[in-house]
């Protein structure tokens, strides 16, 4: 079951469980949420982007993934998208070769966001990453 967390005017925060679903879930609430802020135009790229880092979290961590969304005056024309999980170790970016099915998702957030990292947290680990919000 999801479980949102907060939805105010500057951010929305939702819990997935570790379970197969999770993904196409936490995809439907961002497009949902960029929708609302009317944000469609970042809908795809923010959705795919979640999807990888989603993904991510499914293969190697166990507890509920994280997924928060923040735009706010304070953040210099930038939507904060982050990804959490409980699994402490921060994401290993890959070189994936021409006919490798995965490895390519931590590159396609670096080359398609404005800026992305890594933070340790209480528990786990956050993954973020920043798209520019259109004019």
């Amino acid at each position: 079951m999801i479980g949102v967390i907060d939805i105010e005017d500057d951010r929305a925060e939702w819990t997935f469980p570790a379970a197969p679903d999770a993904v196409r879930a936490a995809r439907a609430a961002v497009r949902g949420r960029l929708r609302a802020w009317d944000l469609d135009s970042l809908s795809d790229l923010a959705a795919l982007l979640v999807s990888e880092l989603v993904t991510n979290s499914l293969r190697y961590a166990t507890g509920p993934i994280g997924v928060r969304l923040v735009r706010s005056p304070h953040l210099d024309g930038v939507l904060l998208v982050e990804v959490s999980d409980p699994l402490p170790d921060p994401p290993r970016a890959r070189v994936a070769g021409p006919d490798d099915e995965s490895g390519r998702g931590l590159q396609l957030v670096a080359h398609a966001s404005e800026r992305w990292g890594t933070r340790p947290g209480g528990e786990g680990k956050t993954v973020w990453f920043e798209l520019a919000l259109p004019e």
